[in-house]
């Protein structure tokens, strides 16, 4: 177990909904047969259900069976559900979070260590934050020494207005070292190795910049369609379910400057800052550098309006205005049902300057690239060019590869909600997104969802389920003589 020896007791509210079954309970499971739990825990399920803490056991390992079999170690289950207990309430009355305080001083029978954890939808977050506050159960004392946090889900806000009166919200209850924000693309160990990559290897940073780098491509392709969620992704849509968040992210772990330590709050200047350096866009340049795109079919969706004007997929070209970067285009794409599921970081390397070797005319200078696959099958990818055996001079491009799975066995590599809940424990911000980080996100998201609206917006074009996206997509880099690459896939998928 943890050597921690102060009890600590995680509260979920939202507890009886999908991520509590599918995400957190399997992630604590896989903690606590690890033994990296505190020696003394507890978890509490709260929500409006009427179920006891034998129910709620019951339905959590239901869950486990159901969502999470492989990682079920029946042996060990027994022990780690006397640690599951439940007590009902609802999240906006003010005397159900005295029931739940007295609860917890039972329980815990003593000074304890809290961590909030907010599984609910999001209009909960305002609500839950300020009862918490008025019940005076987040405050932090030093004798005797304890903490409480408060774990956020996203989407945190629709819009940057929203985003920042939420957080204003935020800290008029907690500081904001009590705050952690979910990202759970930033828990991938691929994302995480992008610090080890640049900033432990010599022989790329020094290239990291626009003196090498040709442009950049970022992609969440997911296979799904809007299926259950119709209803809500229309009222959302792409860029607010994936780039504010996820791509957004994934951009700034790319540009960010070398951090002056791997404290959270380091790393976490210099995320903020690249994200703040990328380059405004006007309205007119909004039409010529974004593509938005609904896949067909997606207006017959149960709970979507027929003439419903939502992207289900969105490819951005965004310019950071630093030293390091300038003039390096970023594209970011992402869309619903597309031919499969993968997310992947290109790093498209420019042509040599010139080329002593022979190659046919219609054959284009065959140039680098770094590829970085977040999922499926974790991974880095580098794309050289080899001369084929002979006496003639013909190039070849190869693959040198890395995949995580035939390195480490795969019960190493925890799964991402596994991490961010061992470090919230833990008190690691590090994967977690801060207040400034958010907003700043959405200075470079809000303009593009207003021109989207006005009648400067590109035209929504169409796409076929199962494909790569719109041809759109593809003209935005073949302007350039540039085109999607795929990677982290099989070269079979190239071009497709």
């Amino acid at each position: 177990m943890s050597e921690s020896s102060t009890p600590t007791t995680m509260v979920i509210f939202g507890a009886t909904g999908d991520l509590t079954q599918r995400k957190l309970i399997p992630g604590l499971f896989s903690l606590f047969c690890k033994g990296f739990l505190p020696e003394q825990f507890a978890v509490v399920g709260f929500s409006r259900t009427e179920w006891s803490s034998d129910e709620f056991r019951e339905q959590m390992l239901a869950g486990m069976k159901a969502l999470a079999p492989e990682m079920l170690n029946k042996k060990a289950w027994p022990d780690f559900a006397r640690h599951l207990h439940y007590t009902p309430g609802n999240a906006t009355k003010a005397e159900d979070y005295a029931t739940l305080q007295t609860f917890l001083t039972e329980l815990e029978g003593g000074a304890a260590n809290r961590l909030y954890y907010l599984a609910t939808a999001p209009n909960f977050f305002e609500p839950i934050v300020t009862q918490l506050g008025q019940a005076g159960m987040v405050a932090e004392s030093i004798e005797p020494a304890v903490w409480r946090r408060v774990v956020i889900e996203k989407p945190f806000g629709h819009d940057l207005a929203s985003a920042q009166a939420l957080n204003q919200i935020v800290h008029n209850v907690l500081d904001e070292h009590q705050v952690y924000r979910i990202d759970h693309y930033l828990a991938k160990e691929t994302v995480q190795n992008l610090l080890v990559f640049r900033f432990a290897n010599t022989m790329f940073e020094p290239i990291w910049n626009r003196n090498y780098i040709d442009h950049v491509q970022i992609t969440v392709a997911e296979a799904v369609d809007v299926g259950h969620r119709a209803g809500y992704y229309d009222q959302s849509g792409v860029l607010r379910d994936m780039f504010q968040n996820h791509l957004m992210q994934l951009l700034a772990f790319v540009s960010m400057e070398p951090p002056t330590s791997l404290q959270a709050d380091a790393i976490r200047d210099e995320k903020v800052k690249a994200l703040r350096a990328i380059r405004p866009l006007s309205p007119a340049e909004i039409a010529r550098h974004t593509i938005r795109a609904q896949y067909e079919g997606y207006s017959t969706a149960d709970g979507v309006a027929a003439d419903s004007q939502t992207a289900t997929y969105a490819a951005l070209e965004l310019y950071i205005d630093n030293w390091r970067w300038q003039g390096v285009p970023f594209y970011l794409r992402s869309g619903k049902a597309m031919c499969t599921k993968t997310s992947q970081i290109i790093i498209q390397f420019k042509e040599p300057p010139h080329m002593m070797f022979t190659i046919p005319h219609d054959q284009p200078i065959p140039a680098n690239y770094l590829a970085f696959c977040l999922q499926p099958h974790e991974g880095f990818h580098q794309r050289i060019e080899l001369k084929e055996p002979g006496r003639e001079v013909k190039l070849r491009s190869i693959d040198m590869d890395f995949h995580y799975e035939e390195v480490f066995h795969p019960d190493h590599v925890p799964e991402a909600y596994e991490t961010l809940l061992h470090n919230a424990l833990d008190g690691d911000a590090t994967l977690f997104t801060r207040g400034d980080g958010i907003e700043a996100a959405w200075q470079v998201i809000d303009p593009i969802l207003d021109a989207w609206q006005s009648a400067a917006a590109p035209p929504l074009t169409t796409y076929k389920p199962g494909s790569w996206g719109p041809a759109a997509a593809d003209e935005l880099l073949g302007k350039n003589r540039r085109r999607w690459r795929h990677g982290c896939l099989d070269e079979a998928t190239e071009g497709k």
